[in-house]
């Protein structure tokens, strides 16, 4: 039987045929790699793919069921898509706290627009006003306000002052959004995870323009200890929340470790950006990790990946 592994993706134009080519260049026997073709969509329809690399369906709803009906039917998929449905980056801060890594004070905040087909009623159990003074003096400013879900430096504000902050709110509609303590950092790094397993350390620079984000060259030198405890963090974090492909942002400040953002289950893998060293080394990883789970697979079984807060959520242990 052949095993096809299927890479759903959007404008990308650069990781997902030159994954696809790498993988079919490893020549495994009965496994091949193309890119996800949907023709229809019937429930508990079989999709065809042992494996599919999910890169888009964070933007397209659509794409998102598919996945989910694919891998009811066995299908392998990269990230599990009823986990990322459920993840937000509040709730990635709130385990975090509870797994013992220190990430920067946070505050979730209301929308600033009622939601549709709500009104005044519809937030009884909401103290109106919040309680600002409190929330002020924990988190400090400057600080950053952004969404509690999404990503790409969208509506992303560093904020001097309650006035400003107000000012943005009222701008922001119907965005549900954080209020995070700014980390006047001495060092700066994202870090790929695939597989849970494998960690690629990359001195980022995030003031920069994005295409001089990623550091080369000399600035590009992380010291050993460093190295390791980032790879320590990153592992954790990813194995907490079950994803196989990810990106984890962390900042030092007076050597502490704080991880910024690390909900990217689509994180960016464009050459351009990425720089020819670290695109070579996702798409090697990706590959062996696609290539791995192709091999695993076995039709009509459970061949998701769950992270350790659900297993040890059922299993009723607590989380450490």
């Amino acid at each position: 039987m052949v095993k096809k592994i299927g890479i759903l993706h959007g404008r990308e134009s650069s990781f997902p045929p030159a994954l696809i080519e790498r993988i079919n260049s490893r020549n495994e026997k009965d496994i091949i790699a193309e890119p996800v073709l949907i023709d229809k969509l019937i429930q508990g329809g079989d999709s065809g793919y042992a494996v599919i690399i999910d890169r888009i369906s964070q933007d397209v709803p659509f794409y998102r069921s598919y996945l989910k009906n694919a891998a009811l039917n066995g299908t392998a998929v990269i990230n599990n898509p009823f986990w990322w449905s459920a993840d937000e980056k509040f709730f990635n801060n709130c385990l975090c706290e509870v797994t013992g890594v220190t990430v920067p004070k946070t505050v979730l905040l209301p929308s600033h627009a009622r939601p549709d087909d709500t009104d005044e009623n519809s937030f009884s159990n909401l103290a109106m006003p919040l309680d600002f003074e409190a929330i002020f003096e924990y988190v400090g400013f400057p600080a950053f306000f952004k969404p509690f879900s999404g990503g790409g430096w969208k509506n992303v504000y560093k904020v001097h002052s309650a006035e400003e902050l107000f000012k943005i709110w009222s701008e922001t509609g119907q965005l549900v959004m954080m209020l995070q303590e700014n980390i006047n950092f001495e060092g700066y790094y994202r870090c790929y995870c695939l597989d849970q397993k494998d960690v690629l350390v990359m001195p980022y620079e995030p003031r920069n323009y994005f295409h001089e984000r990623y550091l080369r060259g000399d600035d590009a030198v992380v010291p050993e200890d460093v190295h390791k405890k980032l790879v320590e963090i990153v592992l954790k974090i990813n194995q907490y929340l079950g994803y196989d492909f990810n990106t984890v942002e962390i900042a030092i400040r007076d050597g502490v470790y704080y991880p910024i953002d690390f909900c990217n289950p689509a994180p960016d893998a464009d050459n351009f950006s990425v720089g020819e060293k670290n695109f070579e080394w996702v798409l090697e990883a990706a590959a062996d990790m696609a290539i791995r789970k192709a091999k695993q697979y076995k039709p009509g079984k459970q061949n998701l990946t769950w992270g350790e807060f659900i297993k040890q959520s059922v299993a009723g242990k607590v989380l450490k």
